[in-house]
């Protein structure tokens, strides 16, 4: 099922994806389930055979998929034919991987979610043959739930806990892994399936990068290969454009200024949304290849979905992600250029250590005129295609702070802005706005509140980078002494987060991450003391699909 652009399983043959660069890792299947089964994909996810239309793409076939698809097209003119029964038959459903954790009601939150980095672990040996799940080299930290592979930008997050639990070998088998992804597809996918190729996530594998040689897992210049091919990959283009033109992730604005969009090379409903970006598609009363290649691009934001992206807060069908150049997607690249020009001179490279400097200084420039917002005080969002800044403040205005592009003054007027329009009672709230969207209100996310205190703290506004801190970890602890468990989305005026696509996850993988780090940031915190309610161990789904129901 290739979009209009023509990106099909092809298109990633041509560019070497499937390619095992490690001895002892198998070939990955690069075509997705939408390729490989064609109209049987497509009546399984609108006949709504799963209720989560994440199952079907996630199964592993029976039999070779060819004879699958065979098979189906002989039998479905049969009078009776049932589709649910077919499926049954040939395909194996995800495992729910849910029957073994029991959680324990004497242990301290630290002492939970180091426990829990074992259970959320998943080991290369268990790769299902011929299923969309893209093989790896190396044991791996899933978020959980129904995250039952491995994710891009959630890692980062679960990797500062990981170093604090101690757990190196983890953090070894994850920078391996990352630079096998990196070296055989040419970038990270948003997640190790194959309908995730098209995309990646947020670029924090420079931050992983310095999380490795900080704590002794492997310096930083071992990665320089692998950064430079990630930064190909975001600035493929650029050379080429001329203002006022765009292509993939980059985007030419006035005087040549070049700066970064998310993007998706595919224009088709997301595999693992099929029924649902169909549907929004057909109510939005625009041409749904773009409705569905912006759908996608706010996937490779993280933020999917946020009124942050959307032309009218209450439609989704508004959404407008390739329009956007967003604050926090600029100030990674920025990151990773100012990295790589430092490497590169380590290297006894000066030539590439000036250009990576260069395009540090020229996206510095290029945000500090079109991002930042003198009245306002803070970095907002660009409409390039409008030519103007979003409105509404939102969280990601705390990423200039925490890779150090911000000047002081900025910084200061920025932690202002913050406290007074999204410091919430639980901590950061993502955007001001309460759109159903499981990135606005009510809503707080780990990895937005490790971006605002690390950022603040860096600029010695301690203060606010305090507030926050406790407030979430105030948050994080009540849910766990009055549930047990730990989840992937709260709501800031307390309990589990809710909106979106699908039902609140438990587990789970960034939360764990960033909760264990405050945890040793601020060890006076009551967090620590905290233990889990009742005397009887009680069963919680980690790794299941549907796992707030149990």
């Amino acid at each position: 099922m290739a979009g209009k652009n023509g990106t099909s399983a092809q298109h990633f043959a041509g560019l070497g994806f499937g390619e095992a660069s490690l001895s002892g890792v198998s070939e990955a299947d690069t075509l997705t389930p939408a390729d490989r089964y064609q109209e049987l994909f497509v009546e399984v996810q609108t006949a709504r055979i799963f209720s989560d239309s994440k199952t079907f793409v996630d199964c592993a076939p029976r039999r070779d998929p060819r004879i699958i698809l065979e098979t189906y097209r002989q039998e479905k003119p049969a009078p009776h034919f049932d589709l649910a029964a077919f499926v049954q038959r040939h395909f194996e459903p995800p495992p729910a991987h849910d029957s073994h954790y029991v959680s324990d009601p004497d242990q301290s939150l630290p002492d939970h979610i180091d426990s829990l980095w074992t259970v959320l672990t998943q080991h290369p040996d268990n790769h299902p043959a011929r299923s969309s799940l893209l093989p790896l080299p190396n044991k791996y930290v899933v978020p959980g739930g129904r995250f039952g592979e491995l994710y891009y930008w959630d890692s980062y997050f679960t990797m500062l806990g990981l170093a604090v639990s101690g757990r190196h070998d983890l953090l070894r088998a994850m920078a391996d892994n990352f630079a096998y992804l990196i070296d055989t597809y040419g970038h990270v996918p948003n997640g190790t399936r194959n309908y995730y190729l098209s995309r990646s996530q947020p670029p924090l594998f420079i931050l992983m990068v310095e999380l490795f040689e900080r704590h002794g897992v492997k310096p930083a210049v071992r990665y320089l290969h692998q950064l430079r091919k990630e930064y190909d990959y975001w600035m493929d283009g650029a050379e080429q454009l001329q203002p006022g033109e765009a292509r993939r992730h980059v985007v030419c604005l006035e005087h040549g200024a070049v700066l970064n969009r998310y993007w998706d090379d595919r224009d088709t409903p997301r595999e693992e949304s099929y029924a649902e970006d169909v549907a929004t598609a057909q109510v939005s009363g625009r041409p749904v290849h773009e409705v569905w290649r912006d759908l996608r691009a706010a996937a490779e934001s993280g933020w999917d979905f946020s009124s942050r992206w959307l032309a009218q807060p209450d439609r989704l069908g508004s959404i407008r992600t390739t329009a956007i150049l967003p604050v926090d997607l600029n100030a990674f690249l920025h990151k990773l250029e100012s990295k790589l020009a430092d490497l590169s001179e380590a290297t006894g490279d000066p030539a590439e250590a000036a250009r990576f400097r260069g395009n540090a200084d020229r996206r510095r420039l290029a945000m500090n005129k079109l991002l930042w917002d003198e009245g306002i005080g803070a970095f907002l969002d660009y409409d390039w295609m409008l030519g103007e800044r979003r409105p509404q403040l939102n969280a990601a205005a705390l990423a200039p702070l925490f890779v150090g592009l911000a000047s002081a003054p900025q910084a200061g007027r920025t932690a202002d802005i913050v406290r007074a329009l999204l410091l919430d009672e639980g901590g950061i709230a993502t955007t001001q706005l309460q759109s159903g969207q499981q990135w606005d209100q009510p809503n707080g996310w780990a990895p937005l509140q490790w971006i605002g205190i690390s950022g603040l703290r860096d600029y010695e506004l301690h203060d606010l980078a305090n507030d926050i801190a406790h407030r979430w970890l105030k948050t994080v602890s009540g849910l766990y002494s009055r549930e047990s468990k730990l989840v992937e989305k709260y709501a800031l005026c307390g309990g589990g987060g809710s909106g979106g696509e699908y039902p609140l996850q438990d587990g789970f993988g960034w939360t764990n991450g960033v909760t264990r780090k405050l945890l040793e940031l601020y060890p006076d915190h009551d967090g620590h003391r905290c233990k889990a309610p009742g005397k009887r161990r009680s069963k919680r789904s980690v790794r299941g699909l549907d796992a707030s129901s149990v």
